[in-house]
């Protein structure tokens, strides 16, 4: 027996669950839902003559589909009728109704079909219905089952047939009539042979290849590394780096955001180095998965790879045969240069347009790409949003861009910019996610030169040999494997090496490198292409002598060699200036078009967006900055010279305690005459460094190893060993410390002990002594630090000496009998990390990471060597069940934190990891365990649908509150433009019974929704009233460092430094009122009031006296001050705290010459 559905004309199954479903569904007028269902493979379905036929079709497909669906709950997951019915009937009803489901269920009916989406059927369901599908339900099996049942419907229905056949013939009609038009056609064949033909041959423009005709012999394909990227949640930490003088330029140039200050700054930089490192290929793949992730924008350096990935993407589809791509995204490489010059030509009115009739490589049909947009199945790339050089336009760009977003929802996009000039807030308002490229790592230089050799050299033997001589000079040599994560850079090397080994000095390497990528410079064509200018002949000399100017302009400029950058304006006028000195007509107008020629291509001076350049990399800032030196002192004795006195009091005497000029100083020691050298070293040698921790010695033992014969200066060389010998007696390693004071003691003798440590193997590599003295230190009674460094520094250095392995595995077993102390198990660890990374095709090393991983009785060494297998050993199947088992059984609580970061992060696609994570979230029982479980599920899961539900149901259950506070952060941070999140937080921040969470909730609250009306008030009302001191502490930071200029900020500080119960909010107080009011007229009357009426009574040795902090900051602001030193005598006898007596005494030592005179700090 069965029941009539008369709307549809289709007899229902009399044993369906879900018959009630269709009977709903009949009872409303269809029309709309056969229009949508049919859409895609029927079009005008609403004029067909066949309209009862496809609502009886649609009627019988969606029975068979409830069927499958019913069949699937029954029998594979074992489900009654009474709770399929109970469970799903209502979430199903609703289901087939959703406007994405019904077109989905219609394309089985599309000519060709042979399945449906059924990982976009499942996702639906996972997002809009809360009650979920068992995890047996297999929806692929489904959507099979109902493509075979629709393909029946089809075969039995002659009228049916009978429509789509006309469907089709109409097509293939207007696809013939545009064709025999002049509208261009839509020929994907064409596209792709157009994409193959401009971007298939990787370009070599930049660089010399004079030396070996390489032209077509490389494409894209096969020598692209896809490289790794970190996410910029906030802001691009890089653009701020750059001198405070440009960015205020760039800022009045439209080119920058508002000012940040360093606070923020400082923040910004640790949230973006908290992102992890994630190769590209994943992120790109996201934009697939999750409709939140569909647009991105990748930020780079000049040859950083930017082009050649889009290039890359458009690449791998042009080049799979059509029949296997045709409905895979079209990939649209748009250069938006020429994008930008043809809509403002009139060529085209927008992006579509100018596919149809601009300026591209094969031209598409903007009738049938519209289809193919609003469908979603098109990549959009924009490339080169640096390269519309002039700030509206670009505006209008950017415009453009997110107008297209609007228009095609479905559409990704990628966009690709330069940092300098970049504007982040407009894209990121319009929900691009924001990607910086990372240098190439290792692993990823060693393919590349592995796939290079193997394509541009024929004779084997060559080609393993100048293999091994590039990989060996980059292990080797700090300076070459710095350029060598800069892909441009390590083509550069990679040709180089062909003729000729790489130098091992860095001047020489830096001027052959230099040679490679100034031949290129063709400053001459440019010239010659132009008629207004006489011909010029530039040559290779002129062409260094402009770069030695420019980089000496550079380091006299703000932030000096720390910033890599000169403006347009800048740079004309010393192109222009070294013109007329060789006496060329036409300097200025030959200057601008140098300056032009820089914009389109990357030479050894480049363009980095915002009328800024620089050099390709900062290296070549260095090395020519270092060589305008060199030249000088070539000139001693003439105007313009320099001699060796001024070299050493001018040149090192002002800029030995910069860091920033340390290689710049290096590179002179090495460029000039050894017995010069010899006398720079000496010079460094008498300097006092101990308030600079003797980096002077530290950057004299760099000099030494950079000269050309440090044997002809053996008395420099002994006598500077000899004081770096005694620097390792300098300082007591404190074993217990009472302070921040004595933290900050023992980090400096750390530091002194480890460098002096790197300095001595270092440079005296090739003395018998050096080896047997490292060896020493790893036994000594030292810190586990500085033994950790010596065993770094003989596993790297003498790594080829055939007894450095075996002396590092008795070393494993020697200090296991020291365990007691935490030294020693510092040591075993660098033991276990060494072996890992040095000798990694050693047969012996993978057995002994897995026994160490599983058996060693050392917890240090257990998660060294897990850490080690899933770094190095990711695709060994026995690393994952290792992974696994130590999450899960090891007996500490280290080993498991360091297993579950491995796992998310190396497996994140392996099915048992996110229960797994679930599951340590919830049941490990070490607080620390479960802290990092959240913030993993919260990186790398946090599109799953009740990821966000753990994070909240912790942090109202979790008893730690250091999870908690976890909880509060990952939910800020990573659900931030979630609707919920700011009434959440503003709720915690007033109600929730948890200090951690008030604690962290105020400080997400203050940084992450500044300009919300109620965030300021909140944050005042916590520094008055809550009951907790770490709340009051946080708050009291924010609004000092975030509302420095709100008129109730200086006297709520005030009163909180004065007044609170808490003596570190008092602390704190006074830190950011000195900090940020250090002035004022007041300041020294309020701090001397601080020092003598703070209510500070020590409890414990490693509590911090306000009054302390205050006297600390009087002597390092007004050392002069006639209050000063009768402050600090008074203290020294006077004060009630021992601790701060005693640090008076020592401060009375140090500054005063012993007639009570004191100096300047």
């Amino acid at each position: 027996m069965v029941e009539p559905w008369t709307a549809l004309g289709v007899a229902l199954l009399k044993d369906l669950v879900f018959k009630d479903v269709l009977l709903e569904l009949g009872k409303g007028a269809l029309e709309d839902y056969v229009k949508d269902f049919f859409k895609d493979c029927i079009k005008g379905v609403e004029t067909c003559h066949g309209t009862s036929l496809l609502k009886k079709a649609l009627g019988e497909a969606l029975q068979q589909f409830l069927k499958i669906v019913e069949d699937e709950l029954e029998f594979g997951c074992n489900l009654s009728g009474a709770e399929i019915r109970d469970g799903y009937e209502i979430a199903i009803e609703k289901f087939i109704r959703h406007q994405e489901v019904k077109p989905l269920l219609g394309q089985a009916f599309a000519k060709d079909c042979r399945v449906i989406d059924s990982k976009q059927l499942g996702k639906i369901w996972r997002q809009h219905y809360p009650q979920a599908m068992p995890t047996e339900f297999d929806w692929n099996g489904v959507a099979k089952e109902y493509v075979k049942e629709v393909k029946r419907i089809i075969k039995q229905s002659p009228e049916l047939r009978a429509i789509l056949e006309l469907e089709l013939q109409e097509s293939i009609e207007k696809n013939t009539k545009e064709i025999a038009g002049i509208s261009p056609d839509f020929n994907l064949k064409a596209y792709q042979e157009g994409l193959q033909e401009r971007y298939a041959n990787l370009n070599l423009d930049s660089l010399d290849t004079s030396v070996y005709d390489y032209r077509e012999k490389l494409k894209v394909w096969q020598v692209f590394i896809a490289q790794n990227v970190r996410e910029c949640k906030e802001f691009v930490p890089q653009v701020y780096e750059i001198p405070k003088e440009h960015q205020r330029r760039l800022r009045e140039s439209n080119e920058l955001e508002a000012e940040v200050d360093l606070e923020a700054w400082e923040r910004y930089k640790e949230v973006y180095y908290e992102q992890p490192v994630r190769p590209i290929l994943d992120v790109v793949n996201e934009i697939w998965q999750y409709d939140s992730h569909r647009y991105l924008v990748i930020l780079g350096d000049p040859g950083s790879g930017k082009s050649i990935f889009l290039q890359y993407l458009a690449l791998n589809w042009a080049r799979s045969p059509l029949d296997n791509v045709i409905e895979l995204p079209i990939p649209l490489l748009i250069e938006l240069r020429t994008y930008n010059r043809d809509r403002n030509s009139g060529e085209c009115q927008d992006l579509l347009e100018f596919f149809h009739k601009g300026n591209v490589i094969c031209r598409l049909n903007q009738h049938q790409l519209q289809e193919k947009l609003k469908a979603g199945k098109v990549l959009v790339m924009f490339d080169g949003l640096d390269e519309v050089f002039e700030p509206t336009q670009r505006e209008k760009v950017i415009t453009d861009i997110h107008r297209f977003t609007n228009e095609y929802p479905k559409v990704r996009v990628i966009v690709t910019s330069r940092i300098i000039g970049y504007k982040h807030q407009r894209l990121r308002d319009a929900k691009f996610r924001h990607f910086l490229l990372q240098d190439l790592e290792s692993e990823q230089i060693q393919d590349f030169i592995y796939r290079w050799h193997e394509l541009t050299f024929t004779d084997e033997a060559d080609k393993e040999r100048k293999r091994e001589r590039l990989q060996r000079a980059i292990d080797t040599s700090k300076a070459i494997g710095e350029l060598a994560g800069n892909p441009l850079l390590l083509t550069m090397m990679a040709i180089l090496n062909r003729n000729q080994e790489l130098p091992r000095d860095r001047p020489e390497l830096y001027n052959q490198a230099s040679r490679v990528l100034l031949h290129q410079w063709d400053v001459e064509r440019k010239l010659l292409a132009d008629p207004r200018v006489d011909v010029v002949a530039i040559d290779y000399k002129d062409k260094q002598a402009i770069l030695r100017q420019i980089a000496y302009f550079m380091q006299a400029a703000d932030k000096g060699l720390a910033g890599n950058l000169i403006r347009g304006s800048d740079l004309e006028r010393i192109l222009t200036g070294y013109l007329k000195s060789v006496e060329v007509s036409n300097p200025r107008t030959i200057a601008r078009l140098l300056i032009e020629q820089l914009r389109g291509r990357n030479f050894i001076l480049c363009f980095l967006g915002g009328d800024s350049y620089g050099f390709v990399h900062r290296t070549f800032l260095e090395y020519f900055c270092a060589s305008e030196f060199v030249e000088r002192f070539s000139k001693r004795g003439i105007e313009g010279g320099l001699t060796l006195e001024e070299l050493k009091t001018e040149v090192f005497g002002k800029h030995w305690q910069d860091e920033s000029w340390h290689e710049v100083l290096r590179l002179i020691a090495g460029m000039i005459d050894t017995s010069f050298a010899g006398e720079l070293i000496d010079y460094l040698m008498t300097l006092d460094g101990e308030e600079e921790k003797f980096i002077n010695l530290f950057l004299a033992a760099e000099c030494l190893s950079d000269v050309r014969n440090p044997a002809a200066i053996p008395s420099t060389a002994a006598k500077l060993l000899q004081q770096l010998y005694e620097l390792m007696d300098y300082g007591s390693f404190l074993s217990v410390v009472r302070s921040d004071v004595d933290i900050e003691y023992n980090n400096t003798v750390t530091q002194i002990h480890t460098q002096a440590v790197a300095a001595v193997a270092v440079t005296w590599k090739d003395d018998p002594n050096t080896l047997p003295w490292l060896k020493q230190q790893v036994q000594a009674e030292r810190n586990g630090t500085v033994r950790y460094a010596a065993v770094a520094e003989i596993a790297r250095g003498w790594k080829n000496d055939p007894n450095t392995l075996p002396w590092l595995k008795q070393q494993v077993y020697l200090l296991k009998q020291q365990l007691q102390t935490n030294h020693f198990k510092i040591v075993r660890r660098a033991v276990v990390q060494e072996i890992a990374r040095g000798w990694k095709d050693e047969p012996d090393t993978l057995p002994l990471l897995k026994q160490w991983a599983q058996a060693d009785e050392d917890w240090v060494v257990r998660a060294a060597a897990v850490q080690e297998l899933a770094r190095g050993w990711k695709e060994e199947p026995e690393t994952l069940v290792i992974l696994k088992q130590r999450v899960q059984v090891d007996n500490h609580e280290y080993v498991r934190r360091v297993a579950i970061c491995e796992l998310a992060r190396g497996w994140k696609n392996e099915p048992d990891s996110l229960t797994i994570l679930k599951q340590r979230v919830q049941v490990d029982n070490h607080e620390y365990v479960r802290r990092v479980a959240i913030c993993e599920l919260a990186r790398g899961w946090k599109n799953e649908p009740d990821s966000l539900a753990i994070l909240k149901q912790r942090l109202q259950v979790d008893e730690s509150a250091t999870v908690r506070y976890a909880a509060v952060q990952q939910i800020a941070r990573g659900w931030k433009d979630d609707p919920d999140t700011l009434p959440l937080l503003k709720q915690w921040v007033q109600a929730d019974d948890s200090a951690a969470v008030r604690q962290a909730a105020v400080q997400e609250l203050a940084r992450g929704w500044k300009d919300d009306s109620k965030t300021l008030p909140l944050l005042k009302q916590k520094v008055h009233k809550d009951d907790d001191c770490d709340v009051r502490y946080a708050a009291v930071q924010e609004l000092a460092r975030g509302w420095k200029d709100e008129p109730d900020t200086l006297p709520l500080l005030k009163q909180r430094a004065q007044t609170d119960d808490y003596y570190d909010v008092r602390r704190l107080a006074i830190e950011e009122l000195a900090h940020g009011w250090k002035d004022e007229a007041w300041m020294l009357e309020f701090l001397c009031n601080r020092v003598l009426n703070d209510p500070f009574e020590r409890k414990e040795d490693s509590e911090n006296n306000p009054r302390q902090l205050a006297l600390a900051i009087i002597i390092k602001q007004y050392p002069n001050h006639p209050q000063t030193l009768p402050l600090l005598n008074d203290r020294a006898e006077n004060d009630s705290d021992e601790q701060l007596r005693e640090w008076a005494r020592k401060k009375l030592v140090e500054l005063t010459d012993g007639r009570g005179v004191l100096h300047t700090p």
